[in-house]
């Protein structure tokens, strides 16, 4: 069973786990534990929030699948143009799901990525459509605080003040449209992924203000009948 874990505890106490490729687990499980270190993660979030007793670990940050509705099959990369954060996901909720992700290490947007938390995420995320239903959309919405969407004001954006040069594209949806007002969301259109199959996303996430905490919610549109 999943436990709810108060925001004040993860903050001080964030379990970033090794993932481990070749653990027997149900497939709606998060990832199990293998071995944990216990980091400072800075300023508690604001509310509640559920922590995986394991996650992904790289560019300065862990990623976990503990919210549910998917899991994370494989992780590398820094995060930086050259060498995005490729992250691989088996989605099994035809309604959103959410990855968690917090900074591991100190928080400086103008330092190195190997060192630090930067804010500037690169990533390349492939999904397997394990739904049992086709989709012809995708979208991904930031929130700094969870279930909220992100606002112009809390600086995380998807490159909102295009300060990369890095292409928002999938390999089966051959059209996007970022919303940045009053949210930050990314939709995928003009496409269709059945059941079984796989689709890619690149995009850039940049936070101004770096949070230790954040989230990226992937909702698949499916057919209305």
């Amino acid at each position: 069973m999943q436990a709810k874990i108060p925001a004040d505890v993860a903050g001080r106490a964030w379990c970033a786990i090794l993932l481990t490729m070749r653990a027997r687990r149900s497939p709606s499980m998060p990832i199990l534990l293998t071995a944990a270190v216990l980091a400072s993660a800075g300023p508690a979030a604001a509310q509640d929030v559920a922590i995986a007793r394991d996650a992904a670990l790289t560019a300065g940050y862990a990623f976990s699948d503990a919210l549910g509705g998917f899991r994370i099959t494989a992780m590398s990369g820094l995060g930086t143009r050259t060498d995005p954060i490729r992250l691989d996901q088996q989605v099994f909720s035809a309604t959103p799901s959410t990855l968690v992700i917090r900074a591991t290490k100190p928080i400086n947007p103008f330092a190195h990525p190997k060192t630090h938390a930067t804010g500037t995420l690169h990533f390349d995320i492939t999904i397997s459509n394990a739904s049992g239903l086709p989709w012809t959309g995708a979208e991904f919405e930031l929130q700094e605080l969870l279930g909220k969407a992100s606002v112009y004001g809390d600086g995380l954006s998807f490159d909102q003040r295009r300060t990369g040069n890095y292409q928002t594209v999938s390999d089966r949806f051959s059209d996007s449209r970022k919303d940045f007002e009053p949210y930050d969301r990314i939709l995928f259109h003009e496409g269709f992924v059945d059941p079984g199959e796989t689709v890619s996303f690149r995009f850039l996430i940049t936070d101004l203000t770096p949070a230790p905490l954040f989230y990226i919610q992937f909702d698949p549109r499916i057919p209305a009948s």
